[in-house]
């Protein structure tokens, strides 16, 4: 049987974030979209210029000329999870633009085992049930350009709605702003997400909590905590482009990701925490490209008690014809995951190829 008790351990993780782990709360929200931005280490804050800057910095999104549509699915811990991206872009006018994106990070078909055991002792595998999670996001997100030439701004409203089977609910709200400057061959960004804090409001079922109370004896006893917080995270970044015999194009950028609680990144105080990402592209006639990264800086506790800094190194490529990329990344699961690597595509469309 797959997943022996697994909803004691989903709500327990779940409920227990409400309780201790705050600042870690829609964690969901930081893996990243996009595998030519995951094979390049998230470091694109300040580059980012087409459909997916809703998710990076929704001020890239004055670089678009048509409308766009991206998808990107991924599965983790052999096909347990998945997590799936969908995003629209187009612009509005010559100093505006609008996207809209959809996540969703599930386990679906989970076994519920915790009345496989009846009142009088007996084992019934047809008390079992099965029940799913899911995490969801839909982001609203606009840019402007300004009167300062080369300089762009914008924001993204964020609605977030979390499930665990027929148990709890969960409604969030959540605010993010970003800011890009081009300068010649220069490129600089400013990402600020969840400016406000975002607030996760639980609903608990309490007779169907009941359940899980007594499965299993003392434990779980109390209704957790309704409320979860998401503290604000700050990620700035300078991108150059290289270009050689007009055919072949080096971009190199180099991100600060930054937040505002104690962690074990490389640069942590009880304030604030931050970890450095580099992503290279190399592009050959916009059709080629291959891409690298390192980021994820961490100080890890070695068994001999020292301190060891590791980090996260991601590969890509890609392919461009006729406005449709086609992406690829070996990259890990998100910022804090000891998960193996896995295989991530996606697609770019550029919607205008179908109307000429």
């Amino acid at each position: 049987m797959r997943f022996p008790l697994v909803l004691l351990t989903l709500l327990s993780f779940a409920f227990a974030k409400a309780q201790t782990s705050r600042a870690y709360s829609n964690e969901f929200l930081n893996i990243g979209v996009d595998a030519a931005a995951l094979g390049m280490s998230n470091a694109v804050v300040a580059k980012t210029g087409n459909v997916n800057s809703g998710y990076w910095n929704p001020a890239g999104l004055m670089q678009l000329e048509e409308r766009e549509l991206s998808l990107m699915h991924a599965s983790y811990f052999a096909n347990i999870a998945q997590y799936n991206y969908g995003a629209y872009a187009m612009p509005i006018d010559d100093r505006s633009a609008f996207a809209f994106s959809v996540i969703r990070f599930s386990v679906d078909d989970i076994l519920n085992t915790t009345q496989l055991i009846d009142d009088q002792g007996n084992i019934n595998y047809d008390r079992i049930s099965t029940f799913s999670t899911a995490d969801w996001a839909f982001t609203l997100s606009y840019a402007r350009e300004s009167k300062l030439d080369g300089f762009s701004y914008g924001g993204n409203v964020k609605i977030i709605r979390r499930i665990i089977g027929d148990f709890a609910t969960s409604l969030g709200f959540g605010l993010d702003i970003g800011l890009q400057m081009q300068r010649g061959d220069w490129s600089f960004g400013l990402m600020a997400r969840d400016i406000t804090t975002t607030y996760n409001t639980w609903s608990i079922d309490e007779d169907e909590f009941a359940t899980v109370q007594g499965a299993v004896a003392n434990q779980n006893q109390e209704l957790p905590e309704t409320t979860e917080i998401t503290l604000p995270k700050l990620q700035l970044g300078i991108a150059r482009e290289f270009t050689f015999h007009y055919d072949h194009v080096l971009t190199a950028e180099v991100d600060l990701n930054m937040r505002f609680i104690q962690t074990n990144d490389i640069i942590s105080s009880s304030s604030v925490s931050a970890t450095p990402a580099l992503g290279l592209e190399y592009g050959y006639t916009d059709l080629v490209f291959v891409r690298a990264g390192m980021g994820n800086f961490q100080n890890e506790m070695q068994l001999d008690g020292n301190d060891n800094v590791t980090f996260q190194p991601n590969i890509g490529i890609g392919f461009k014809y006729k406005g449709i990329s086609v992406d690829y990344a070996l990259t890990d699961i998100g910022d804090s995951s000891a998960a193996l690597y896995s295989n991530i595509f996606s697609v770019n469309v550029d919607l205008s190829v179908f109307s000429r």
